[in-house]
Order: structure tokens, then sequence, then C-alpha cells
């Protein structure tokens, strides 16, 4: 216990300053459980959508060993969340004592912001016994189930890993003479967004407005994280992606394709071209992201299309959340008040 304590007391937690911006996306890019969104230059855009961040960081001595980027949306609801998709990133032999700073620092955070809870949402495929005291959330931040596509092999081995039809769509868009380009130019933003928001019309699913993708490219082209891939025939646009690079991952965050000349396979060269781009930057996952296994899910007719470039599914544990009881307590009252009132 002595020994426990005198360790305990080795480690402190700090609001991260800027000039600790570099150590930490160090950090965030070389943890086997990093992510984007727990980058400096993510919370940046997200406080140009509205939100309050909270950056803190975890210090062995002065080593900086974990921390967390913590997001706050004000909404008229009385039952707040501090959230942290991605998510907390602890170094594994750290993580114990890293969490319990973490939780303080949160806790502190909802008493003044007006939170209830603290949402996370790790990358872990497994719950560890330091989360002992989240519960499982019933929203997700992120999602759940991913497919991951490994790009250390040689191009011909990541072709043969696929399925058959994915093979030969890459092929047959070969032989239609499909070109590809990528852009981190501001003024492809309207046309991607065009072709995205075609795709949510036709298949019915929830779309960010276009002021959204303005923040969000603008400050990641700016960082030089992201960047927006056509596939082209003859000279018309036909499929669009954009992707999001960080640590050995690139991830198709958001795309679509025109209902035009699906015969020539305009989007199997895209994803091919990109997953190509990304080998290329040392990058060693193709991350799709958005996925699922399950027929009856609203994620399952864009699955069939990722599934065809093989892979291997991945489910993490999904978001966890750890109450803050004494302000749920004060929030139940006042709003018992209400009701009285």
């Amino acid at each position: 216990m002595v020994l426990m304590q005198v360790s305990q007391q080795q480690f402190t937690v700090r609001q991260l300053q800027l000039s600790d911006r570099p150590q930490w996306d160090a950090l965030t890019q070389a943890a086997l459980t990093g992510c984007f969104m727990q980058s400096w230059t993510w919370a940046d855009f997200k406080e140009l959508e509205g939100y309050t961040t909270f950056r803190y960081g975890v210090f062995f001595h002065e080593t900086l060993v974990g921390g967390c980027i913590f997001y706050y949306y004000p909404r008229q609801s009385s039952a707040n969340l501090l959230i942290a998709p991605g998510a907390p990133i602890l170094l594994p032999e750290f993580a114990t004592a890293g969490i319990q700073l973490l939780l303080k620092t949160a806790e502190k955070l909802a008493q003044t912001v007006g939170a209830i809870a603290v949402r996370i949402e790790p990358l872990l495929t497994q719950k560890p016994t330091y989360l002992q005291g989240f519960v499982r959330a019933p929203v997700d931040l992120l999602p759940s189930e991913t497919l991951l596509i490994d790009l250390r092999p040689a191009e011909a081995d990541i072709l043969a890993s696929m399925k058959p039809k994915g093979r030969y769509n890459i092929r047959l868009s070969q032989r239609h003479n499909v070109d590809t380009k990528f852009t981190a130019n501001p003024q492809a933003i309207p046309t991607f967004y065009d072709i995205f928001w075609e795709t949510v019309e036709r298949q019915k699913f929830f779309g960010e407005p276009y002021g959204f993708f303005i923040n969000l490219c603008q400050t990641l082209f700016a960082a030089e994280m992201a960047e927006i891939g056509f596939a082209l025939h003859q000279g018309s646009i036909l499929a669009a992606v954009l992707v999001v690079y960080w640590g050995d991952r690139a991830t198709y965050l958001y795309g679509g394709r025109r209902a035009q000349q699906v015969h020539v396979m305009a989007s199997y060269a895209l994803h091919w071209a990109t997953m190509q781009r990304a080998k290329a930057r040392g990058c060693s996952i193709y991350d799709f992201y958005g996925y699922t296994s399950n027929p009856q899910h609203s994620y399952a007719k864009f699955s069939q299309f990722k599934q065809q470039f093989g892979g291997a599914p991945v489910t993490t544990i999904g978001a966890h959340d750890y109450v803050f009881y004494d302000r749920l307590a004060d929030t139940l009252i006042q709003v018992f008040k209400n009701i009285q009132l």
C-alpha cells in the first residue's frame, strides 16, 4: 500500500497548453487505440462547431503518458454530458492511475458546465478492469463495428485477399479507364458535397449540413490531415471520398457516388486508389469506419459494398458512461421542482 501511494503521487494531470500540442499528437498517433477525434486539430474543428473543448494530459513525473480531450455542447436539456470519443488515451502501464485522475478532472468539469456524466469511447475490443466503474451507454459516439483493411502486404496480395467481386470490379473500372484524383483544396468541397448529398437523399441516411464540411475540411486540410478523392470517367466526376489520416490509419469518413454510369465501377476504383495512396503515405490500416455484419442494420446496404474489399470486421466496446451521482441528484431535484411549478 505504501508503494502504491508513492507511485500515485508521481502522477499529475493538467490542462494542455499549445506548447504541448506536438507531444500530445505524437502520443495519440503512436497509441494502439489512438483516434483522430482526440487530435488537437479535430478539437479545433469541434470548437468551430460550437463545442467547448477541455484538453488534459496525464504526466508521470514530467513525461506525458495519457490524457483526454473532453467535448461539451450546451443543450437546453438539464441532462448534459461531457463526451470523449476515442478516449481516454492511456499507455497500458499507467492506465489505472491515469483513469482515476481523469475521472476527478471530469467531475470538476461537470460541476462547472452542468453535466451529469462523462461518456467515453476508447477503441478497445475488450473492456479493461480499470473501466469497471463505467456502464454501457445507450448511444455510441463512434461506429462500434468497422472493417479494417491491412495495407502492409504487397498490393498484389491485398488484391488477392479481396472478395472475387471486389477484384473483378476494380479491374472492370480499369478497363473503363476510370481515373482518380486527390486534393486538399477547399474549392473541391462544393463538388464533394453535391455527390455526398445526392447519396444521402438516394439512400435515405442522415447527412451533415454543408457548413459542417466547410469547417471540417478547411481545418483538417490546413493540418494536412485529410483530403478529398474523386473518381472520373470521360471527364465526369462519379464518386467522392473524404479521407482522414492519423497515425498509421487512413479512415474513410464520408463519401458518395452519382447514380449515373454505375457500370464503370467508379467507387471501386476510388477506394482502391485511396488504399494505394494511404499505403504510400505509410499507413498500415484502411478503416472503412461505419460497417455492420447485421443484414437488418441501416448500414447493411453499404456494408455489402465495403466487404467486397476483404478486410477484418472489428467490434469495439462502444461508448460507456460514468455517472456523477451527486450531479444527477441535483438535476432530478431541479426537474421535480419545475414539475411542481
